[in-house]
């Protein structure tokens, strides 16, 4: 059955973000899939080739493996600040989406950094990379209703069901994703060849990330603006979405272009850790000027927000 539209297929994607190796990490499982015997040859898109070692092997996005390595030391810092926020609404809740975003930017180092790997470990990493995504995302979302205090944070049942939820996310996703780069049972075989459509690893890497993301957004600006009565913490929350979506568009649209241009020396994929990690960090400072004791506001349900 011919297919008329894009939905599903990750073929331009992959290849406007790399030939041999891309800075998506789904394109990770179908370039070296053992089902299709090594590389692809048909991801005809500008190769990054960064910085040349020995054997023949590249050290592909040495930024982005910088930049990585600098989000896991602030996010540790932003973990050790959490901490000290002994009344802080969600506190337990935001350590959880910044452990996830450290485990993301661990997986970043070797897929999106291009670190010279094995075919079969660099899948790994991306499999894990593209779950602890969703994951990741699903923890924020819930962030966005732990202020409204439907459920006591901090608690068994709020950690629980946040921890809970977010763990079938990344199993479910993850096994997806392991299927599809090593072909175990082969039912996902039919994404390694062109176009690469794979409506369930489409929905979960480009579509469900959105959703969560929006949905934390709507929740996050009805918090600040009708129950807390704030505008100034906008700024941090909106400054956090646009960050995020310059890092996108330097991922998708732009990268190719800089690739080009520098001849595979750099492409976008440096400047999405970069902007990603900026809008991480918009988030947590927004997240710390809302739960700050001086204001302490009533929210539904009869609960002080402090």
């Amino acid at each position: 059955m011919a297919h008329h539209t894009q939905f599903g297929a990750f073929h331009d994607f992959c290849r406007d973000t790399g030939s041999e190796f891309s800075t998506l990490p789904v394109c990770n499982l179908f370039h070296e899939s053992p089902a299709r015997g090594g590389v692809s040859p048909w991801f005809d898109g500008c190769n990054l080739v960064g910085i040349p070692l020995s054997g023949g092997r590249h050290l592909a996005n040495l930024g982005s493996i910088l930049i990585a390595f600098i989000a896991i030391v602030a996010s540790l810092y932003l973990l050790w600040r959490s901490d000290r926020k002994k009344a802080a609404v969600g506190r337990r809740e935001m350590q959880f989406f910044l452990m996830g975003y450290i485990i993301i930017e661990i997986c970043e180092i070797f897929t999106v950094g291009g670190f010279p790997l094995n075919g079969a470990v660099r899948r790994a990493f991306s499999a894990v990379h593209i779950a602890a995504i969703i994951a990741t995302l699903w923890i924020l979302m819930m962030n966005g209703a732990v202020g409204y205090q439907l459920v006591d944070d901090g608690t068994p049942l709020s950690i629980g069901l946040i921890f809970g939820s977010a763990a079938v996310l990344f199993v479910g996703t993850g096994y997806i994703a392991l299927d599809t780069g090593f072909s175990w049972t082969g039912y996902w075989d039919s994404a390694l060849d062109a176009p690469n459509r794979t409506y369930s690893l489409y929905t979960l890497y480009q579509l469900v990330p959105l959703v969560f993301l929006v949905v934390f957004f709507i929740l996050e600006t009805v918090l600040v603006l009708r129950v807390l009565g704030e505008v100034k913490p906008m700024g941090y929350l909106i400054g956090a979405a646009l960050l995020f979506a310059i890092g996108q568009i330097f991922q998708y649209v732009i990268s190719v272009h800089i690739c080009n241009r520098t001849n595979g020396a750099i492409n976008g994929g440096l400047f999405e850790t970069l902007f990603t990690l900026l809008s991480v960090v918009c988030i947590w400072i927004f997240w710390s000027s809302i739960t700050e004791d001086d204001w302490p506001m009533a929210a539904p349900g009869g609960s002080t927000y402090t």
